[in-house]
């Protein structure tokens, strides 16, 4: 029995209302642009959105990205990725041989414009290797560990915004009209029969669990996570998924939900990203914490209920969709925080089983027939 919910065809029209763009702060070519951002699921997630705005203003663009393997497996057979550059980061000596490598590769790809997203040490020097007479980062505000000494260029100084729009703002001083916000993460046509065949195996309905992240803090108690697949389980009539990587931290919360939930589970830890993509494609519902699956379950418009506390939720939380289904234990009740990079650790805890299942209940209630017109698509 099939429990994998349709998807609209994915020939559905990107078109949206285009934002009209003011007069560039910066001039460049853009037959063949250059992506610095190399680390970070979600970071991968938020780039898409400019790529498309940059290839519908310039439809001959050619990309070249610098990725490190994990995240950079995301776009693999992306229709706007021309070439992934991976940068096999390494740690000590092996770190000299790692940067060399990746400068060799990019000697030999000349380009007209690099946008250098990320806004670290390592980003700026990879940023320097390049040949492009542009190099456009962040201000000197926003750019750390002297950053923005590796651009030609900075956008202008603005104040704190979600990360979506932070790289949005890259298009505003190239001149480009930021259009639809558009992703288009798949699942590609190639990747429907392994889909089918996961999800033909489930009888039920599923829903998707981001057992942990790349942080602890950030994590929610796996005794917690228990719970709450009892309760999508029995009063729900939800199949849990739990989704996520194989590092020892999810593999010990993937034995804790096992052991304690008393409720059938499927274990897809080690899919990897793009059969992630896929799985939080097919399910009803996904919950996630702080992390890559939950802007990559909003990219691919599946309603996702996230759990954030240690990071600003203004400035990573869900763009735009499902902020409804988003639980803030960042800011203390009636606390009207800034957007800010500050994170307060220790508050995950805070997050109760209770508080979860009235967002599960909150999904049935509004969005349990919810069709996506345009799946993966974009946002006005």
């Amino acid at each position: 029995m099939s429990a994998m919910v349709p998807r609209p065809s994915s020939s559905a029209s990107t078109s949206g209302i285009v934002d009209g763009a003011a007069a560039p702060l910066v001039r460049a070519k853009f037959d063949r642009v250059g992506i610095v951002m190399m680390s970070a699921a979600g970071d991968v997630v938020h780039v898409l959105p400019v790529l498309h705005a940059l290839k519908a203003h310039h439809p001959a663009m050619r990309v070249t990205w610098v990725l490190q393997p994990g995240p950079g497996s995301l776009v693999l057979g992306h229709p706007l990725v021309d070439e992934i550059v991976f940068f096999k980061r390494k740690r000590g000596l092996e770190a000299i041989a790692a940067f060399n490598e990746i400068r060799g590769e990019l000697a030999t790809r000349p380009l007209d414009l690099v946008l250098n997203l990320q806004v670290y040490f390592k980003a700026g020097l990879i940023t320097s290797f390049a040949k492009a007479p542009v190099k456009l980062g962040f201000d000197r505000a926003r750019a750390r560990d002297g950053n923005w000494l590796f651009t030609t260029h900075q956008i202008p100084p603005h104040a704190g915004q979600h990360v979506q729009d932070q790289y949005l703002e890259f298009l505003d001083a190239l001149g480009v009209p930021r259009g639809r916000v558009t992703w288009n993460l798949g699942p590609w046509e190639s990747e429907r029969a392994w889909q089918r065949e996961f999800f033909d195996k489930l009888e039920r309905p599923a829903a998707a669990i981001i057992v942990a992240t790349s942080k602890a803090e950030k994590d929610w108690m796996p005794e917690r996570w228990a719970e709450v697949c009892r309760v999508l389980w029995h009063d729900f009539g939800l199949q849990p998924v739990l989704c996520g990587g194989e590092s020892p931290r999810e593999l010990a919360a993937r034995a804790v939900i096992e052991r304690e939930s008393g409720v059938p589970t499927v274990n897809a830890l080690g899919s990897g990203l793009r059969r992630l993509t896929a799985i939080l494609d097919g399910a009803a519902v996904a919950l996630s914490p702080d992390t890559g699956p939950l802007h990559m379950a909003v990219a691919i418009d599946r309603p996702v209920v996230s759990l954030i506390a240690y990071s600003n939720p203004k400035r990573v939380g869900p763009y735009r969709r499902f902020q409804d289904l988003m639980i803030d234990a960042y800011g203390d009740p009636g606390e009207e925080y800034p957007v800010s990079m500050e994170n307060r650790p220790g508050r995950m805890g805070q997050i109760s089983v209770a508080q979860v299942v009235a967002k599960v209940e909150r999904w049935r209630s509004a969005y349990a027939g919810y069709v996506r017109s345009m799946v993966g698509m974009g946002v006005e």
